[in-house]
């Protein structure tokens, strides 16, 4: 085991890096049903690709609705009264997501390895970061299994009265292509938690991870229906999810764009409850009185993290007059250090963007803030002659009003503006329409705790970037989404609340 940090300042114990698998097959191509595997009822397939080199790994059923159809039934069975699952202790749920946890850990390589092949996540990022954090989910949801609980009324009158945190019901849950292991249990492991079943869908350009959790699903003991996963697109499978009449709830992490339209079809169905966890444009505020240092680094860290793709970037960075200069010239040195390659192979910094449409989207962005006026510090085009590679790009000069600016890019593209006052930074932090994280970096508390209050934004870091754990809710304002994942709140969105009154002859104190 590799330990970093100091003894006065000791950090968390992490395993040691293996190799990535270099003879990875993949077994499980086929959708997820009632513990079995289905090929698809239209019988399409779709073609999975690597983005750093642009090869096919495989071809995997193709989900639309008649098979969202039969997921649907399967986990309704699984959630009647008198079920296997409805009359299990909550102790055994939170022991089969803790079993569930233990194949996790011992497939930590394989699905690491599949997590870079099939989404271009640095390998040291997925075996190190994201499978650390699913293993510290599920093990964080089995312990509460047993502890949702309901409570004892004092209402007036001869009565007692009790509330019910009862499980919802089928729940739809669709996950991003950015995070496809973390976000596939971050959306199973509370609704399993609570009693519920589940129908994912995942991300067409990321189906691999989910269909191979579907047989640890199976291993550790799940009864059948309760889980299901049915690979497909958005417009087909996806659509069928958000407007069926028998979920009873869809969760779904991704764009804003596609967020509206569940809400919508929801809104046109059976009124499902919704949580959505939607795009961002963070604002990251950098004082003259921080550390530069560190100011620098979590700024790089928080635009640059995945090749930019993450939903909480610090896309929209606020440095004050006085330190402007130095912290853009750190700032290019930063982004000018990187190594891109394949994400399989050690020393590589940077990997691919996901796929042809993503990588397209952020050069036509950068192509419109040359126009636009910001001044291009490095970076800028694409990378090498194979993959979807981007150069680390910095943008200074830049102004409120340009789509750089104002538009989620979702790549390593890091604009850096200019403020003077906290009034006027604090207006144009939150003038967007989005509100999923902020930070602000600073020694003075009573800014912090200032800024703390007036970002509107569903997280708000002070002095750090990105820190994020299974016991924190995370979600956001505004365009940013409804609802919260993770952390006590996280398990409410996926329980109703039921009041009981009982007539009782004669009420004591």
């Amino acid at each position: 085991m590799k330990k970093q940090g100091s003894d006065s300042n000791p950090a968390p114990v992490l395993p040691a890096l293996p190799e990535p698998l270099k003879d990875l097959k993949i077994k499980y191509t086929k959708i997820f049903i009632n513990n079995e595997w289905h090929d698809s009822v239209s019988g399409k397939k779709f073609e999975v690709f690597n983005p750093a080199n642009e090869e096919k790994i495989c071809e995997v059923e193709e989900g639309d609705k008649a098979d969202v159809d039969k997921a649907v039934k399967a986990a309704r069975k699984a959630f009647e009264l008198g079920s296997p699952w409805r009359t299990m202790d909550a102790s055994e749920r939170g022991r089969l997501l803790n079993k569930l946890a233990d194949l996790v850990e011992r497939d930590r390589l394989i699905l690491a390895t599949m997590e870079a092949i099939d989404g271009g996540k640095l390998f040291s990022t997925a075996y190190l970061m994201d499978l650390g954090a699913c293993i510290k989910t599920l093990r964080y949801c089995a312990g509460w299994a047993d502890k949702i609980h309901g409570r004892t009324v004092p209402m007036d009158g001869n009565f007692f009265t009790f509330t019910r945190h009862e499980p919802i019901g089928v729940c739809g849950q669709i996950i991003p292509w950015n995070f496809p292991l973390v976000m596939f249990i971050w959306k199973i492991a509370p609704a399993l938690c609570c009693g519920n079943t589940v129908v994912v869908k995942p991300a067409e350009q990321t189906p691999l991870t989910a269909l191979y959790m579907g047989s640890l699903i199976k291993e550790a003991g799940f009864s059948p229906g309760v889980v299901n996963i049915v690979p497909g697109f958005g417009p087909t499978a996806g659509a069928a999810i958000s407007h069926h009449m028998d979920v009873d709830k869809v969760a779904f992490t991704g764009s804003t764009e596609v967020g509206k339209l569940i809400k919508e079809a929801a809104g046109k169905s059976n009124l499902k409850r919704v949580t959505l966890e939607l795009g961002g444009k963070s604002p990251n505020i950098i004082f003259a009185d921080a550390d530069l240092d560190t100011a620098v680094e979590f700024a790089h860290i928080g635009l640059f993290y995945h090749q930019g793709q993450c939903c909480i970037a610090g896309s929209r960075i606020f440095v004050e007059e006085p330190v402007y200069d130095e912290f853009v010239r750190r700032s290019i040195e930063r982004a000018k250090n990187y190594t891109l390659g394949n994400p399989l192979l050690p020393g590589v910094q940077q990997g691919p963007q996901i796929d042809k449409e993503q990588f397209q989207k952020i050069l036509e962005l950068i192509e419109s803030g040359k126009k636009e006026g910001a001044k291009l510090e490095c970076g800028g085009g694409p990378w090498g002659d194979k993959g979807y590679f981007i150069q680390p790009t910095v943008f200074s000069d830049v102004t409120d009003d340009m789509r750089i600016a104002k538009e989620e890019i979702f790549g390593p593209v890091q604009q850096i503006m200019k403020f003077k006052t906290i009034d006027e930074v604090i207006k144009r932090a939150n003038n967007t329409t989005y509100g999923l994280a902020a930070a602000v970096f600073t020694k003075d508390i009573d800014k912090a705790l200032t800024f703390a209050a007036a970002l509107q934004a569903g997280t708000v870091w002070v002095n750090c970037y990105s820190a994020m754990s299974a016991q924190c809710p995370f979600g956001g304002f505004k365009m940013s989404g409804n609802g919260r994942e993770m952390g006590e709140y996280g398990l409410h969105e996926y329980t109703e609340v039921k009041t009981v009154t009982i007539k009782i002859p004669q009420k004591n104190s």
